[in-house]
């Protein structure tokens, strides 16, 4: 398993750091080249359809690894709060029956349209996942690369997408400490990390930038300090 992480993002915030006024961690971003179904984490997301009752990809390895236990809560579900199904970009948990994870959640992805900007769509199955995570507790969770298989969604846009939503929510103060991008072959890799990378040389820039700034600021303060004294080139004209 190869790490990946967006530069400044530790798993773990220095002693004393705080985000948004509370004391917490920042979200480890970790790429694995594997089977999600394999995946030892407190929650693991499933690329479900609307019916919520199985289907193909990894939504059919999910219910097949993970027993009926699974099928038999996404059923009561649909009893109960879902009878028209789980709308695209939503998000709800079940029991991970077999699988090495305490939760399933389940989100419906969109399918990729050349006419229609459904990238909302996308970002939202992501912060939406993660959002149940934190409801339920959980701080690790494997996600798939959502609607990139049969929906059709670009590679590396849709590796951009889940990337920027993770960094979203973490802004917004998940709890959650690791986000395990699983996928399934080198090209899904290949995107994710040029994904990541690409978050890392964006954080350095806007760390480069706020520094930039502060240097400057600095300095148009000590100079303002001088013009007051009246010992600047300039400074007696200013008092005609």
């Amino acid at each position: 398993m190869r790490e990946l992480r967006s530069a400044g993002a530790p798993a773990r915030a220095p002693e004393g750091a705080v985000r948004d006024g509370v004391e917490g961690f920042v979200v480890r971003i970790v790429l694995v080249r594997g089977d999600i179904t394999a995946q030892a984490a407190d929650a693991v997301v499933n690329a479900a359809n609307s019916s919520l009752l199985g289907g193909g990809g990894v939504d059919g390895a999910i219910h097949r690894k993970g027993g009926p236990e699974i099928l038999a809560a996404c059923r009561e579900l649909r009893r109960s709060h879902y009878g028209k199904g789980l709308a695209t970009g939503r998000a709800v948990a079940t029991t991970a029956g077999r699988l090495p994870a305490r939760h399933v959640i389940h989100t419906v992805g969109p399918v990729w349209s050349a006419d229609e900007d459904r990238s909302g769509l996308l970002a939202s199955c992501y912060r939406e996942s993660l959002r149940v995570a934190d409801e339920l507790g959980d701080r690790t969770v494997a996600f798939p690369a959502v609607s990139t298989g049969v929906y059709g969604w670009p590679l590396d846009d849709g590796a951009r997408i889940a990337v920027r939503a993770v960094r979203e929510a973490e802004a917004a103060g998940t709890a959650v400490e690791e986000v395990r991008f699983v996928l399934f072959d080198t090209t899904a890799y290949a995107s994710f990390a040029a994904a990541v990378a690409e978050d890392a040389a964006a954080v350095a820039d806007g760390a480069a930038k706020d520094a930039n700034g502060a240097e400057g600021a600095g300095k148009t303060g000590e100079a303002g300090e001088v013009g007051e004294t009246g010992e600047a080139d300039g400074g007696d004209a200013g008092k005609a």
